[in-house]
């Protein structure tokens, strides 16, 4: 009986043996000597600057931040009262609409949407990211129009005795009122969510609300607060 390969199986049986043959030609590795040629010209590994959690018992921006956003250390700040120091980089007072511009004694129009009162404090002037917002501080807008009238019937010299009393949370309102520019230590309550607010409750769950019950100014503002429409004492 004459038995014929076909085509395919013939190359594989050449290709079985051809490998086979190939087995008994490795070399032994030769081991080659370090490079001894010209170093590469590389940059210096850069130094990141070291940022500072806290400074004693008070917190910058950047430390209590990061401590709310820590699974470690988020239990300790979310709702808890701490101090924080930092720069006063944004307020909403400009914002204020027209129809909340007036004297305590003067509810607000129906129709009147007006914010909470609020400036952010950062480690650095002109931060526009990394700031905490600043609430509790002034219940609505005609407390702050009272407290800056209040300030400037005082003579030049004697604005600081100026006080007024928020009428609806019972605090005494910052004197200076905050604005730009100024270094401000800020003893509160802070969170995820600031609740104080009869208008509902605010959140901010990557940088925090801090509801203020004492400001000491470290810088005072290079320029007085106004609202808009008030007329600026000379």
């Amino acid at each position: 009986m004459n038995v014929r390969f076909g085509r395919p199986l013939a190359a594989a049986v050449l290709l079985v043996a051809g490998t086979s043959a190939c087995g008994g030609d490795e070399q032994p590795y030769q081991p080659k000597p370090a490079f001894s040629g010209r170093k590469a010209n590389l940059p210096a590994v850069p130094t990141l600057p070291a940022k500072v959690r806290k400074q004693g018992d008070v917190y910058t921006v950047w430390g209590l931040t990061h401590d709310l956003r820590s699974r470690v250390h988020f239990e300790d700040v979310n709702g808890k009262k701490v101090t924080v120091a930092g720069y006063i980089v944004k307020t909403n007072l400009g914002d204020a609409p027209k129809c909340a511009v007036h004297k305590t004694g003067k509810a607000d129009p129906p129709d009147c949407n007006a914010p909470v009162p609020s400036f952010a404090i950062a480690d650095e002037k002109g931060e526009t990211k990394d700031m905490i917002e600043v609430m509790g501080w002034a219940s609505n807008f005609a407390q702050i129009y009272s407290m800056i009238e209040e300030i400037d019937r005082k003579p030049k010299g004697k604005e600081g005795e100026a006080k007024v009393t928020d009428e609806f949370w019972g605090q005494e309102l910052p004197n200076p009122i905050p604005n730009v520019g100024a270094k401000v230590k800020i003893t509160g309550t802070y969170g995820v969510t600031f609740t104080k607010s009869t208008g509902g409750a605010a959140a901010n769950p990557k940088y925090g609300i801090l509801s203020a019950e004492q400001i000491e100014y470290l810088e005072p503002p290079p320029e007085k607060a106004y609202l808009p429409g008030m007329r600026k004492k000379p």
